[in-house]
């Protein structure tokens, strides 16, 4: 397959990094292209993450960026988080959204939401080796995510749920569950609440994994919750409050999934660049012709676009300023991009970027989920449209 190792990194105006920011770029890509690349092909094949690649991620941190030091973490920022995503989606978006669904909602979920108690028991696990999951998704429940029918009931020593959730990141590797359940359908969305879930509790099973047309490495499985005992402190934030952990928490997940598809987009782009100019027609390079090079350029311009608006919705996260119009902004923005400039790298590719001798066609299917989950594209743009209206 053909790589592009050898691409700068980028470093314009708005987009300029510290010296810090700068170094961590270059440790993340230097993992991704020397322990991920040569393994994406096999983990592709076996549709399954390999086992000293998640290992490995633990040990350089990467589970754990913004988790305070004191449990373990970095103590950094969502913005080292995101170019953490950004740069393992340049090479791999599978490993690239086990690493972001880790950080950006289990970890940020913890963070925001956990009682001092639960964040000294579950942070440390979740910052030196057991995989976090989220699950609000259910078969009825997607875009309408508070139709929930997991059910929660007060057993007085614990919390009994019921029920199946569907689409769950992580499924297969996770340890540690943040689940959403009803403790009064009644009561519609008030009636939500989060719940921390762990692999072994009675009751709790992972169902069969999805056959997915992208991200296959990723492990995206059903769960299933048949009178499963969950302890009363287990549970994250309030009880009936579990629509505001998911609301806000999947704020920050949206710029973590934007930032993906940006890793993606330039994977594809800088592959585009390098065959375009080993590949030879008419006796030229593919890039000497001047409808080569304005496609190209075309492709350069949406990818600064695109990474402008996520790297300006990181920022904003992290300066305590609003970014919910910012964050829909960047994903629905940046799903577009991948999408687009993956597909006219496999028209550049011709008839090889169709097989999958060559890259480009991984990096179209990966791209496609990033218009579909954590939020499509169509809530995106009723998120954008809302605060418009509201003359926010």
């Amino acid at each position: 397959m053909s790589t592009a190792a050898e691409a700068p990194i980028n470093n314009n105006a708005l987009t300029v990094l510290s010296e810090d920011e700068e170094q961590f770029r270059t440790a993340v890509r230097e993992f991704a292209e020397g322990e991920v690349r040569p393994k994406v092909e096999t983990m592709e094949h076996n549709s399954k993450l390999d086992a000293d690649l998640i290992k490995q991620c633990f040990e350089l941190g990467l589970m754990a960026i913004e988790s305070p030091e004191e449990y373990g973490g970095a103590g950094s920022s969502i913005f080292n988080a995101i170019i953490a995503i950004e740069e393992l989606a340049r090479v791999d978006a599978s490993v690239s959204v086990f690493v972001d669904v880790h950080n950006t909602l289990v970890t940020n979920a913890f963070l925001k939401w956990g009682s001092t108690e639960l964040k000294k028991k579950y942070m440390p696990q979740l910052a030196s080796g057991r995989v976090g999951a989220y699950a609000l998704s259910e078969a009825s429940s997607g875009s309408d995510a508070f139709a929930l029918k997991t059910k929660a009931a007060d057993k007085g020593d614990h919390w009994e749920l019921n029920g199946q959730k569907l689409w769950i990141t992580n499924g297969n590797e996770a340890e540690i569950f943040i689940v959403f359940a009803t403790i009064d359908a009644d009561a519609g969305y008030k009636g939500i609440t989060a719940f921390i879930v762990e692999k072994g509790f009675a009751g709790f099973t992972v169902g069969k994994k999805e056959d997915k047309l992208g991200i296959r490495a990723s492990s995206t499985t059903e769960l299933i919750f048949d009178g499963c005992k969950v302890p009363k402190e287990n549970v994250l934030g309030e009880v009936g409050k579990g629509y505001k952990v998911s609301i806000e928490t999947l704020n920050e997940g949206r710029i973590g999934i934007a930032a993906q598809m940006l890793g993606i987009a330039q994977g594809a782009y800088e592959c585009a660049l390098k065959y375009t100019a080993e590949r030879e027609q008419f006796g030229s390079a593919l890039n000497s012709f001047q409808a080569v090079q304005f496609q190209l350029a075309e492709m350069a311009v949406e990818i600064e676009a695109t990474r402008l608006l996520v790297y300006n919705a990181a920022r904003l996260k992290d300066a305590g300023r609003s970014f919910l119009k910012e964050a829909a902004v960047a994903k629905l923005y940046a799903s577009r991009c991948a999408e687009a400039v993956a597909s006219k790298a496999i028209e550049l590719y011709g008839g090889y970027g169709y097989v999958k001798d060559y890259p480009v066609e991984k990096y179209w299917r990966d791209s496609k989920i990033g218009s579909i989950y954590e939020g499509t594209s169509n809530m995106q743009l009723q998120t954008i449209a809302k605060l418009i209206m509201s003359g926010k």
